[in-house]
């Protein structure tokens, strides 16, 4: 059991003008799964390897349990890792690879035999032990990964894309295990994904990184009702969330042919244009004022379905404008339909610094 604190810390690359990882700051509590996500090349898995020893830190502290393991080598920091590649040896048996590290470390064959059954009773890989990798599928193979990190008992697990080679279906699956894994070991995880599905499923806290910064860390539920900038906001939530420019009027702000009713005090300073955001669930059809949009394409799902359009008079190939309506009577293609946004549910943002308007 650990906490886990990033202090300031940065990375920068040799011959980079930029950091990879620019004075982030963090802090990861007892027994928490916290998950690093963001675009590729945003810093995730730099931060990660920073954690882990694999990565210089040019600038700012690491700390697990209050020691500063800034300048530990990795096997001094007592932390396992999961790498996106499995990494297994292949002419070694599931047991084997489960328990090398162990064996690595000089400690009593019957103690290894005794985790590494533990950990295969927890992971349902006890009929495997005696297999090699190659007889496995992806999903074991992962599992087999995870069960070494298990058996050396660590105060930190770190994963980097442990599932991204999995199909999509073994991917959810497996995932859901990870999570539910966690939850009953009560180890510290830092988990790095770029499916922001994943990690608003898994994560105790999401952190998400853009350009080697921490644009906001916090609950999935608070980061998707309130994302603290526009890159947030259109980075969490799938389909994404919709995101127009919006002039501010009398009142409020401009929806097309209707006005967004906006207290006064939020919008002072903002400028002559904001940026308005509507996830789409929260579009509704109106038969009055409101948004006109043309619709391009219906996805039905059964319950719900997904419209795709454009503003009527501006070109398809534009930005699209989503929304989820009722399965049953959704609109069809070619069909203009007004759309208003549900009260209470629209985001506002400073166009000029992408930062979030009132509260």
């Amino acid at each position: 059991m650990a906490t886990v604190r990033f202090d300031k810390a940065t990375r920068q690359y040799p011959g980079n003008d930029k950091p990879s990882v620019d004075q982030l700051d963090l802090d990861i509590a007892d027994g928490e799964f916290l998950v690093l996500v963001g675009p590729s090349g945003c810093g995730k898995s730099t931060s990660l390897r920073m954690l882990a020893g694999l990565e210089e830190v040019n600038s700012g502290r690491i700390f697990i349990d209050d020691t500063d393991v800034t300048d530990l080598s990795p096997k001094d920091r007592d932390v396992a890792m999961v790498f996106q590649n499995y990494a297994l040896y292949p002419h070694m048996t599931v047991a084997d690879n489960m328990g090398f590290a162990l064996k690595i470390a000089g400690v009593d064959k019957a103690e290894i035999r005794r985790r590494v059954e533990e950990a295969a009773k927890i992971l349902d890989l006890t009929e495997y032990l005696e297999r090699k990798p190659k007889a496995l599928s992806g999903g074991q193979r992962q599992r087999v990964a995870m069960g070494r990190a298990i058996v050396r008992e660590p105060k930190v697990f770190l994963m980097d894309e442990p599932l991204s080679n999995l199909d999509a279906k073994l991917r959810v699956q497996t995932r859901t295990q990870i999570a539910s894994l966690q939850r009953r070991l009560g180890i510290t995880t830092v988990y790095v994904t770029h499916d922001q599905v994943e990690a608003m499923t898994m994560g105790d806290r999401v952190a998400v990184l853009k350009d080697g910064i921490l644009q906001q860390c916090d609950t999935p539920r608070r980061m998707y009702d309130h994302p603290d900038n526009v890159f947030v906001a259109g980075f969490i939530g799938s389909p994404a969330m919709n995101l127009f420019d919006a002039k501010v009027v009398d009142g409020g702000v401009q929806f097309g042919s209707a006005v967004y009713p906006v207290d006064r005090s939020v919008l002072e300073g903002a400028g002559e244009v904001v940026t308005l955001g509507v996830r789409p669930e929260d579009m509704e059809i109106s038969s009055g004022q409101g948004l006109p949009v043309e619709i391009d394409v219906v996805e039905e799902l059964g319950a719900d379905a997904y419209v795709y359009g454009h503003v009527q008079g501006t070109q398809p190939t534009e930005k699209p404008i989503i929304a989820r309506v009722d399965g049953r009577t959704p609109p069809q293609k070619g069909e203009v339909v007004t759309f208003v946004p549900k009260g209470d549910h629209v985001h506002l943002f400073s166009l000029e610094t992408g930062g979030r308007l009132g509260d």
